[in-house]
């Protein structure tokens, strides 16, 4: 995998009445892998904020990790059978984030990288929905679309 890479993020949200919402971010990115660990780096614009996020995710088999610097803050750690729970700091307020980890696949390729995390999702300690991220991470050399 080389340095420069395309992103593909989709959450997937699943409410209480089975209605599901998703949400796909695709941007370039910075890739690193050192000590057994794969590293994902790229910044964030939204419209309503002034300055871009700085994003690190950090994953590997068993393990995702998703620190946000900026106006947004958070550090969400999300393990394979374990519940955590995280700080996240908004310009509007700080909520309190509960993720807890049902199964986390990894498929690793020479110029792919896909990962999948199913979980379920807590605020302020209230059930709010069943969530999927997926995660797929190309070689921006390979000249290959993310589908």
């Amino acid at each position: 995998m080389t340095r420069d890479v395309l992103l593909s993020l989709k959450g997937l949200q699943y409410d209480f009445g089975e209605e599901s919402e998703e949400v796909e971010t695709i941007t370039p990115a910075q890739y690193y892998h050192r000590d057994g660990n794969h590293y994902i780096v790229y910044d964030e614009v939204q419209e309503d904020l002034m300055t871009p996020i700085k994003n690190c995710i950090m994953f590997r088999d068993d393990y995702l990790e998703v620190k946000k610097n900026g106006a947004i803050n958070v550090n969400m750690i999300f393990e394979e059978k374990k519940k955590n729970i995280s700080n996240y700091a908004t310009p509007f307020g700080e909520l309190v984030i509960g993720v807890d980890t049902g199964k986390i696949s990894m498929t690793e390729e020479d110029s792919r990288i896909r990962l999948q995390v199913d979980y379920q999702l807590d605020i302020n300690y209230v059930h709010l929905a069943d969530c999927k991220i997926s995660v797929d991470v190309r070689d921006i050399s390979s000249g290959l679309s993310l589908s």
